[in-house]
């Protein structure tokens, strides 16, 4: 699969973002970090301290940010630096947080640049805790950290578990990834009282009916769109549930994903979620046919002569099989992949399945449908509004359409 460019976007685009890197090993993670943050549009301000300075050098981060950075309370811009970067900050994450930090951080102590703007910003903080396993376990971390988390309120992004310094074997304390850290930030900057509290069911990927075993009737997605708006549900604050088919896409940061093959497992592992979810978003791609009787063994020419017939029989609607038992209240989206007649249809099945909204695309349109990053869809609300976007990366189709709920929710209230 071909590596996408980062491009800006929403939440990160135009918001200040203070990085923090302190005295680990895993600094050297943070100069990507704050490239890909600054790729999305963000301005990202480092703040570096002593320990910090002995495994990456300022101007590493000053390559990829444009911007200067900050390694001592009196030095550089002032020595008010640290009430501007506190105020002005929508957003604060110290990456590595090592265990130093964390105590430090805990005590609300003031000792050098990092820590002070850390009691000046009202801004959500994101610490990624990185040490050796045994630190990490050790009581007195484990008591700074639950004071952090539910003392301060700061939001804890890790550690993970996997391999750690050279000779420390393998444990808890990894740093995450800075694409995983990316999303953290995104869900400080993008949480929206709207979609705080509520429950997401996320429906994505192709399903797979077995053929025998080694073959199966299936088609094209990917699972892009649909991960895609689980993503953005998650960084809006929702507690999102993904139910994907067969994708290569990694699991989303943050986001419970259950993964599934034919369209029957689909339909049991939603219905078993149904009843908590206050939005439900349908856009897997499900093959609408199985065949009768899939094959125990391999199907080899010698058995089948010159051709084969196979008799298919219809998979379970899986929106439509959830309309009597949706949450009261419950907000429903569907997704029409269409080659003729794209209003129409999608009309009718909007109104069909119980759907507040439905995106229709044209599978025959360049750049829009299947394996591909981008989408050109048609949104349709219950109340006859026809609204065609333009071609647009899937994330940004996934903001569109979760702005567009945003104003149901509005309206419900």
């Amino acid at each position: 699969m071909a590596v996408r460019a980062i491009q800006p976007r929403h939440p990160w685009e135009g918001k200040r973002v203070v990085l923090g890197v302190t005295g680990g090993i895993a600094a050297y993670k943070s100069v990507q970090l704050a490239r890909d943050l600054t790729r999305l549009g963000a301005m990202v301000d480092v703040v570096m301290t002593a320990g910090a300075q002995r495994f990456v050098q300022p101007l590493s981060f000053q390559g990829v940010t444009g911007r200067e950075v900050f390694t001592d309370l009196f030095a550089g811009s002032g020595p008010a630096a640290h009430i501007r970067l506190g105020v002005e900050a929508d957003a604060v994450v110290v990456a590595p947080s090592t265990a130093d930090f964390l105590a430090r951080a805990a005590q609300g102590l003031a000792d050098d640049l990092l820590t002070t703007l850390l009691l000046v910003t009202r801004a959500p903080v994101v610490l990624c805790p990185a040490m050796n396993e045994r630190m990490y376990t050790h009581p007195q971390t484990q008591l700074n950290l639950r004071h952090l988390r539910e003392g301060l309120h700061y939001t804890l992004a890790g550690p993970a578990e996997g391999a750690l310094a050279h000779g420390e074997g393998a444990g808890p304390g990894r740093m995450l990834e800075p694409q995983e850290i990316v999303e953290h930030v995104g869900r400080a900057l993008g949480r929206d009282p709207a979609w705080e509290g509520r429950e997401v069911l996320v429906t994505a990927g192709p399903t797979r009916e077995p053929l025998d075993p080694v073959r199966f009737l299936g088609n094209r997605s990917s699972g892009r769109m649909g991960f895609a708006l689980a993503g953005a549900a998650w960084r809006r604050g929702s507690k999102v549930t993904l139910v994907t088919g067969p994708s290569p896409l990694p699991d989303p940061t943050g986001v419970t994903a259950k993964r599934v093959e034919t369209g029957e497992e689909m339909k049991e592992e939603v219905l078993s979620h149904l009843h908590r979810a206050d939005v439900l978003i349908f856009a897997a791609a499900v093959s609408d046919f199985r065949p009768e009787e899939p094959g125990d063994r391999k199907l080899k020419r010698s058995r089948t002569g010159d051709g084969m017939e196979l008799r298919l029989s219809p998979t379970a609607d899986i929106a439509l099989s959830t309309l009597g038992n949706r949450k009261t209240g419950a907000v429903a989206v569907g997704f029409a992949l269409e080659t003729e007649d794209l209003i129409e249809n999608a009309r009718r099945k909007l109104k069909e399945k119980g759907f507040h909204l439905m995106a229709a695309n044209n599978a025959l349109d360049e750049g829009a449908g299947f394996e591909v990053d981008t989408n050109r869809i048609t949104l349709l609300d219950a109340e006859g509004g026809v609204e065609e976007l333009p071609l647009l990366p899937k994330e940004e189709v996934a903001e569109r359409i979760l702005d567009r709920l945003t104003h149901l929710f509005q309206d419900a209230e």
